[in-house]
């Protein structure tokens, strides 16, 4: 089996290279671009039997990339929201990843690429009626409001440097200062842009910008370094895949 993958964001492409080659050794990945147009030429020239492509990428879409695809190829759409899945399935979409990927949910894309040529139809159509089914995710969060005794702090979304779960509140960390959200993490991380914020822990949620350095230690743990904040991160074993290139 051949495949190619397309993601406009290089570190991405990279770590989903190097996971689908660990999950399936027998798979040849022929190519790792980062543009629609260069996955759609790719697709014409080397006509691969799989495709991994991100939907929103530079000029021309996942979604358009695909109309190129030879027949008989199966595409694999990797994204950050799933507003694009009707037309996802249109395309004949075998699998519709959203992103962050976990290990387990790759391994079982690739036990279904293994074992089908191609889903059956009412697999698919199953999928999207899922999803079809699932509300319409809001626009991400753009403005934090935290009470600094009277006074009513109001901050910018992507000023926030991280995220940290303090039991029914969230702990928002800025460039030299702590405020406290009356929201619970687990509801704030719906409301976030998943691109640009990325959780690491299961209380923890970083501005990935925000972020200088991965620093691997000698017992494999992760931390992170931020640019505006002197203490270090902690990334949990479930989440350290997203750094294994840093």
């Amino acid at each position: 089996m051949r495949a190619i993958v397309a993601d406009d964001e290089r570190h991405l492409a990279d770590d989903l290279q190097r996971r689908l080659q660990r999950l399936w050794p027998e798979l040849q990945i022929v190519s790792v671009v980062h543009d629609g147009a260069a996955a759609a030429s790719a697709l014409e020239a080397l006509k691969p039997d799989l495709a991994f492509l991100d939907i929103s990428m530079p000029g021309t879409s996942g979604l358009d990339a695909a109309r190129s695809a030879p027949a008989g190829c199966r595409v694999v759409f990797v994204t950050a929201y799933d507003g694009h899945a009707v037309q996802a399935f249109e395309q004949a979409a075998v699998d519709y990843l959203l992103k962050p990927v976990s290990d387990e949910r790759l391994a079982r894309c690739v036990g279904r690429l293994k074992r089908h040529t191609e889903a059956a139809p009412a697999e698919l159509l199953a999928r999207l009626q899922d999803l079809l089914a699932a509300p319409a995710k809001p626009e991400p969060l753009r403005w934090l409001r935290a009470q600094v005794g009277q006074t009513v702090r109001v901050v910018a979304v992507e000023d926030a440097c991280y995220f940290q779960s303090a039991d029914k509140y969230t702990l928002l960390l800025i460039p030299g200062a702590e405020l406290l959200l009356r929201t619970p993490l687990k509801e704030l991380i719906a409301q976030l842009d998943p691109r640009q914020f990325w959780q690491v822990h299961r209380g923890t949620v970083v501005n990935v910008r925000q972020i200088v350095s991965a620093h691997h230690d000698l017992q494999g743990k992760v931390w992170l370094k931020q640019r505006d904040r002197p203490e270090k991160i902690a990334v949990s074993r479930s989440y350290a895949h997203l750094f294994r290139q840093m």
